[in-house]
């Protein structure tokens, strides 16, 4: 309820907002991409996943992205998940494209920014997730007074048996210092024939003064029943230029 009652209220307040850059701990994304010839490094170093009376550790937690030219960038991620007695798996790799269809609030323009980001989701070293899937989203974001908000919706097929699946999800983010935001989510995904999954996040992300490099903290309570229990995450964000050659 309250993941609910921060994104509802921020929806309905309808400024400036920090840089957008950097978007650890969320499951959904925003309508921006970052520099041509930048690279941006999201790592997850500690997510702790308890689900009934068992912990998963998921350490790193990888999103990686490459600003090819403007308004584009190319989108990779990967996860290495260990539950107790069990060996170390690859989980959720992927490999996207990300196109901002318009500019707008995150571009210091006016209105809403938006944006497509599609891909192939990779193999996965997990029984079952050993194949090749297809996922895409539609983006928006935009501004109302000190809030800033993210819609994603979206679908594709999966892993295991290239079955249709549909995901969403809403991220509200308020400053309330100088270098610190207040972050909220709601998100979740739905398959053919499975129960929806879906989760809510609370947590901060703080950007020390003078520095290009984000910290967060975040906790996620499962909202259905096959979503984990609860997940702690924590991590960092920093971004580097390449080389010219």
């Amino acid at each position: 309820m309250l993941f609910g009652l921060f994104v509802l209220a921020a929806l309905v307040s309808c400024g400036n907002a920090s840089s957008a850059w950097g978007y650890r701990p969320f499951v959904s994304t925003d309508a921006a991409v970052i520099d041509p010839k930048e690279v941006e490094i999201e790592l997850g170093y500690f997510n702790l996943e308890r689900e009934g009376e068992e912990n998963s550790f998921i350490t790193p937690k990888v999103v990686l992205n490459w600003g090819l030219m403007r308004n584009l960038e190319v989108v990779g991620e990967f996860e290495i998940e260990k539950a107790p007695d069990e060996s170390a798996h690859l989980v959720d790799p992927a490999l996207f494209l990300k196109v901002v269809l318009r500019e707008g609030a995150l571009q210091g323009e006016d209105g809403l920014s938006l944006a497509v980001e599609a891909g192939s989701l990779l193999p996965a070293t997990v029984a079952g997730e050993r194949k090749f899937g297809f996922e895409g989203i539609g983006i928006m974001s935009g501004r109302c007074t000190e809030f800033t908000y993210h819609v994603n919706f979206g679908g594709g097929v999966n892993r295991a048996q290239a079955d249709p699946f549909a995901v969403w999800g809403v991220i509200v983010e308020f400053p309330i210092l100088q270098n610190v935001r207040l972050v909220g989510e709601v998100n979740g995904e739905s398959g053919e024939g499975e129960h929806a999954d879906n989760s809510g996040l609370f947590g901060f992300i703080w950007q020390p003064a003078s520095s290009e490099l984000l910290v967060d903290l975040g906790l996620r309570r499962g909202i259905s029943s096959t979503a984990p229990d609860w997940q702690l995450t924590t991590g960092l964000t920093f971004a580097f230029s390449l080389p010219s050659p």
